[in-house]
């Protein structure tokens, strides 16, 4: 399934999950749940999520470095200062809290079951193949990089 890798923009992974989440928790109401406050938790989740992306875009930004998801070799540096020393991939990381934010406003275990889908294909199609072209691009310094800071959080 090496065709996927480094396709489809992770901003569009996002919306295809965050619809299919929508779409679950309509198919199967029986899967909600109540939960006191959860539309001002999902809320405070969202926020806390894209304060994380929008971190590690002004990161990138700040360095002067791609944020194209689809063209990893076109990094001009390793960054690994402020939200980069906590995660190797803070946009995406944002990205799953929001999803995260919008499966508790659902209020539908159907819908949050699908968030270790979005993980997985973050991880498999996205992540591993961008890890590979800025190893190969940044060799030793991105490998030791990878080695302080993890992939997620």
């Amino acid at each position: 399934m090496q065709w996927l890798e480094l396709k489809a923009p992770p901003l569009f992974v996002w919306l295809v999950f965050a619809a299919a989440m929508l779409g679950v928790a309509q198919a199967a109401p029986g899967a909600a749940y109540t939960l006191p406050a959860s539309s001002a938790w999902a809320l405070l989740l969202a926020i806390l999520g894209g304060a994380v992306a929008l971190a590690g875009v002004l990161t990138f930004r700040g360095r002067r470095t791609t944020v194209n998801p689809l063209q990893p070799g076109a990094a001009s540096s390793v960054v690994s200062t402020d939200i980069y020393r906590l995660s190797r991939n803070p946009m995406y990381l944002g990205f799953f809290l929001g999803l995260a934010a919008w499966a508790l406003y659902l209020s539908n275990f159907g819908a949050a079951l699908l968030l270790p889908g979005f993980l997985v294909y973050m991880t498999q199609f996205q992540i591993k193949p961008e890890e590979r072209a800025l190893l190969a691009k940044f060799g030793p310094e991105f490998a030791q990089y990878m080695t302080r800071v993890r992939r997620w959080v």
